[in-house]
């Protein structure tokens, strides 16, 4: 039985037929199999207050397609649900990462949830990442001071990323908010249209997630002003910005920070978890970033609940702000046996959502985000575990200088057949509605660039087709389209080559383009349902389904054969290398290099 033959659900509309239901509604839920698999019966299998309940799924047939179907009642606010499948030689279950012969937990089920979605803008868009310090400076940046704290550095000088070498926080380059705005017609050309910025808070290091306050933005960026301006730019456009906050910590230099350490009667004093020797707890053993208290109502006021804190004052005009990316967020509200991290997550989300039509508020996560996504928090994570790493590890050169991100050692490099079984497991521990809320993500301010990752254009290229191809939101570092590179989070963060265009890999700038377009005109790409098709070592095929028009992904990160589909291949829409090959109706054709194609089904 080919992989499009195996029985199938998602919860993409024509699986679901309500995305987004409220509590007490009942919805259509559907499994779709195919008319020579010998299935006898079918049942839904849910829990209503975490006691099984089987529902008996109705049959119908469609030309060589068997659907059954059966009404789920939303009695849960996350309602899980599976497949059983009977056969006359066994049983399977159909769950959110596929079939399975054994009983296994309930932890990959289908998931439905009735919290609102990501707003649509979030879903369809694609985001661009930028440092603000490395992005491009202004005309008037070399009119503001120099800070004490600062190793000043030429465009063009090396960035200095290794651990140990202590200019490595402190190289400044000097960008700045109007040189963002200066070049939002680049960001144009991407195909971008969601610009978020790492922090642009006042910080005594580049990156600035050490905030020495949040009640105004840096002056070395341009200030309060430089930030109305962008948002104001980025906005008439029809685009949106995210903010960037790190709720788990602040900097050490901070004011709220430095009133508790000098003063333990201060009102700020139980923001911080201070010990009686006067030491305090922090991010990861840095005590220049001290770890803030949610147990403390105080502090979750000042910082997160309602239109005064810092998260809801941002939203507000003049800034605008459309939503926020959440630092550390698998650590806020976490320290010990206290565990508000939930509770942070809603108070975050209700106020953005009092104060903006439809804000997004997306947690970073580096690992397991599963438990942490699919309720009334945060709409989705920076999905590295079931998306970076898997691709990565499809990817990766094998002698590629990349350094280790997330774990000790580098991505172990795997075939097909075990990056899809990867894929599936994070979507089943995901769920659908966050894993199509969530980032998909090749390189980060944190990561090694995906060029270095890879160390070839053409691989890079087949990347960037998964990255707009699979459930999930497109994120890029700005720099990935011009094939910057690093070999770790800080040598990534190079200050983009603006006066050097001639060097830029301007045949990547263009897949990405065209990318974003072919994801931007079809709705399959965005909101389609994913049935893997063809896995190999070195090829992975997937169709992404939808009632306005499907389309099949190849992606190969080698020379490969033909190979058969029961499908009709019609137009081609993109390919990441030149030329259009030449297809039959049911036969993927055969390619001499690592590329991915889009064709219209």
């Amino acid at each position: 039985m080919t992989l499009l033959h195996q029985p199938h659900h998602d919860g993409s509309p024509a699986y679901v037929d309500d995305e987004a239901p409220r509590l007490g509604d009942t919805v259509t839920v559907r499994m779709r199999s195919h008319t020579d698999d010998p299935i006898e019966d079918v049942w839904l299998r849910t829990t209503y207050d975490a006691e099984p309940v089987f529902v008996s799924a109705s049959r119908t047939t469609e030309g060589e397609t068997t659907w059954w179907a059966a009404d789920l009642l939303v009695h849960n606010p996350v309602t899980h649900y599976r497949f059983l499948i009977a056969r006359a030689d066994g049983q399977q279950w159909l769950a959110g990462n596929g079939l399975v012969d054994l009983d296994v937990p309930d932890a990959a089920d289908f998931k439905l949830t009735s919290y609102d979605p990501a707003p649509d803008w979030a879903r369809d868009g694609v985001v661009y990442q930028i440092f603000p310090d490395r992005f491009a400076r202004s005309a008037s940046a070399d009119e503001r001071p120099i800070p004490g704290w600062a190793v000043p550095a030429e465009w063009t000088d090396t960035v200095a990323f290794e651990g140990s070498d202590p200019r490595t926080p402190l190289q400044f380059f000097g960008g700045d908010l109007d040189g963002i705005t200066d070049h939002l017609d680049h960001v144009e050309r991407v195909g971008a249209d969601i610009v978020y910025t790492t922090p642009v808070f006042p910080g005594e290091s580049n990156h600035r997630y050490n905030a020495t306050t949040f009640a105004e933005v840096d002056p070395l960026l341009g200030g309060d002003a430089a930030y109305e301006r962008l948002s104001q730019a980025v906005h008439e456009r029809g685009w949106r910005i995210l903010g960037d906050l790190t709720t788990n910590h602040t900097g050490d230099t901070h004011e709220w920070f430095r009133a508790a350490a000098a003063d333990p009667q201060a009102t700020t004093r139980t923001y911080y978890y201070f010990n009686h020797d006067g030491t305090y707890a922090n991010w990861m053993g840095h005590g220049t970033l001290p770890k803030v208290n949610h147990g403390d109502p105080d502090l979750r006021a000042a910082m997160v609940e309602g239109p005064d804190s810092i998260v809801g004052r941002w939203l507000q005009p003049p800034y605008d702000v459309d939503g926020w990316r959440i630092d550390v967020a698998n650590m806020t509200g976490r320290l010990g046996p206290l565990d508000v991290a939930h509770e942070v997550a809603r108070a975050v989300r209700r106020t953005a959502a009092s104060l903006r039509e439809d804000p997004l508020v997306i947690g970073e996560h580096n690992h397991d985000a599963s438990g942490d996504v699919d309720g009334d928090g945060w709409h989705g994570t920076m999905n590295y575990s079931g998306f970076s790493w898997p691709v990565w590890s499809w990817l990766r050169s094998a002698s590629t200088p990349a350094r280790a991100f997330g774990r000790p050692l580098q991505v172990p490099r795997r075939n097909g057949p075990a990056v899809v079984d990867t894929i599936r497991a994070w979507q089943g521990a995901l769920g659908w509605q966050a894993t199509t809320s969530s980032w998909n993500v090749l390189s980060s301010h944190d990561s090694a660039r995906i060029r270095t990752m890879v160390g070839s254009p053409a691989l890079h290229r087949v990347a960037a087709g998964l990255q707009f191809t699979m459930p999930g939101v497109p994120m890029l570092f700005a720099g990935d389209e011009l094939g910057l590179e690093g070999v770790n989070g800080e040598d990534s963060r190079r200050p983009m080559p603006w006066s050097s265009s001639d060097e830029w890999d301007t045949a990547t700038l263009e897949v990405y383009a065209a990318l974003s377009s072919v994801r931007r005109s079809h709705a399959a790409l965005r909101r389609g349902g994913q049935r893997w098709a063809y896995v190999d070592d070195d090829t992975i095929a997937f169709v992404r389904e939808h009632a306005l028009g499907s389309v099949l992904v190849v992606a190969r990160r080698a020379a490969g054969p033909s190979f058969a589909l029961p499908l009709t291949l019609g137009t081609h829409l993109l390919g990441t290398e030149p030329g259009s090959p030449e297809a039959d109706s049911g036969v993927a054709p055969a390619s001499d290099s690592p590329r991915l194609d889009i064709w219209s089904v």
